[in-house]
């Protein structure tokens, strides 16, 4: 008796040993991300008016472009997949929000069982009755039908967790697709303007050649009364020849751009509406980027990747809840006979169960572990694509601002010297008919007036780019 006892003990101890092994948690390291944003750009005194909370239908001006944006936000394609990802991620949230809820089934079934004589349920059937008289019937029929109910009690907050795990990632969809809309805004308003700029070098190329073909007929009159030679017709003609090869070559890069559009949009390749005209003359948008702290609402992305840090953390709830013991209740209640006649005969037929159960992971617990650890490495990775989120947005708001700058000040000199060489091909001219100036300063005068306006309608194009990068860059066009 004193042994049987002894050896009760020892295999208590040894089963509560196991349960404080299978109680012990491996060690994880985690990480607070880290946020580190000046107070003010270097280039502004603080302000913390920011353009980023301008809707774009009030930011861009011209209609065309408006229309443009507005049917590339409802058709484009990237958009409507993502949209569907978001209603993805909201379905999760049900499913998550009716696991942590009691299961009721309802449950109908029958089964027909015919045993052996010499067994034990054989022996029992043969010798006993249903009722006086009455034996039992052979093959042994069996109806049932009744509610079914299950539940997992949320202990550990484990389901729950889960549960805001999915919120949280539904909500990082919403600011993917916000981010998504703020590029597309962008890239739209970008192919526009680069549209239109190479409408101007068109227009410029062409009034170019009218101006080199109006100096060949010069020169050819200039050959016949023998004041030039024919190497200077050729010359004029060689160069007038070049640039309108080079018209086909903008034609074509006007197509790739129109058709790049109609892909944003959503929609075939087809003339893209425009208004080319007043390009030169209009001013770049002028912006306010406000205080750097004001990146972390703004950005979609941002606020996207705080999101998925939010969930990661949670995430490691969830998976060290997987080490404690899970709690549930079973229930049933219905009904059960022999015979389809007695199935409703209460409380003769009448059936019910109530049962508690607890499990706990004791040995072989390698994947929840495993789980755990990956757990703990998704919260950091997401911490440090935090802060690189954050750092990509400052130093793209920082580029695009000194961009802006520096593109105003070369696009005055760029000014300066197109005016400068528009006068000089008049005198060029002058000079070349009076014979004080070779043919060759004039080819190179045009060649050069030519070169500056396709410069200074390309800075005037990178100048409207920049703007749109800055709004993007800000957070603007998704609100």
């Amino acid at each position: 008796m004193i042994k049987s006892n002894k050896l009760t003990t020892v295999a208590f101890l040894g089963v509560f040993a196991l349960l404080l092994h299978s109680c012990a948690i491996p060690k994880i390291t985690s990480k607070e991300a880290e946020v580190g944003l000046p107070t003010a750009y270097s280039n502004t005194a603080g302000d913390r008016t920011n353009t980023a909370k301008v809707s774009w239908k009030t930011f861009f001006k011209d209609p065309y472009l408006q229309q443009l944006i507005d049917s590339t936000l409802v058709n484009n394609k990237e958009m409507n997949i993502v949209l569907q990802k978001v209603n993805r991620a909201n379905n999760e949230i049900q499913a998550r929000k009716g696991e942590y809820l009691p299961n009721l089934n309802f449950g109908a079934g029958a089964d027909l069982e015919k045993v052996g004589k010499f067994t034990r349920n054989g022996a029992v059937e043969e010798n006993l009755n249903i009722r006086e008289d009455e034996r039992f019937p052979e093959p042994l029929a069996n109806y049932q039908l009744g509610l079914y109910s299950s539940w997992e009690l949320d202990v550990w907050k484990k389901l729950r967790n889960a549960k805001k795990v999915a919120v949280m990632e539904y909500m990082a969809s919403v600011e993917g697709k916000n981010f998504l809309m703020t590029n597309l805004v962008a890239e739209v308003a970008n192919s526009y303007y680069e549209l239109i700029a190479l409408d101007n070098q068109l227009s410029n190329l062409e009034a170019n050649i009218e101006i080199q073909k109006n100096a060949l007929e010069i020169v050819k009159l200039l050959k016949e009364s023998a004041r030039t030679t024919s190497l200077a017709v050729k010359r004029f003609e060689a160069e007038a020849q070049k640039n309108e090869s080079e018209i086909y070559k903008l034609k074509q890069e006007i197509v790739e751009t129109e058709n790049r559009i109609n892909f944003l949009v959503g929609r075939t390749p087809q003339p893209v509406l425009r208004n080319s005209n007043d390009f030169m003359q209009s001013e770049p948008y002028l912006l306010n980027a406000g205080l750097p702290s004001q990146l972390l609402e703004n950005r979609p992305d941002i606020r996207k990747a705080e999101l998925e840090l939010s969930a990661a953390k949670l995430d490691i709830k969830v998976a060290k809840a997987n080490f404690y013991p899970s709690f549930g209740i079973k229930a049933g209640v219905g009904f059960e006979a022999f015979n389809p006649k007695f199935l409703l005969n209460s409380p003769e037929s009448l059936l019910y169960s109530i049962a508690g159960e607890a499990l706990m992971p004791l040995v072989n617990r390698n994947a929840i572990k495993a789980t755990y650890k990956n757990a703990s490495a998704k919260q950091i990775e997401a911490a440090f694509e935090y802060e690189q989120t954050i750092l990509k947005a400052y130093t793209e708001v920082v580029n695009q601002m000194a961009k802006i700058d520096n593109l105003e000040k070369t696009y005055q000199f760029k000014n300066s010297q197109v005016e400068a060489l528009q006068e000089s091909i008049s005198i060029a001219n002058q000079l070349f008919q009076s014979a004080r100036a070779d043919y060759m300063e004039v080819l190179l005068t045009q060649r050069d007036a030519l070169e500056a306006k396709a410069e200074l309608i390309a800075t005037r194009k990178d100048q409207m780019v920049a703007s749109v990068s800055l709004y993007r860059a800000l957070g603007g066009g998704w609100n």
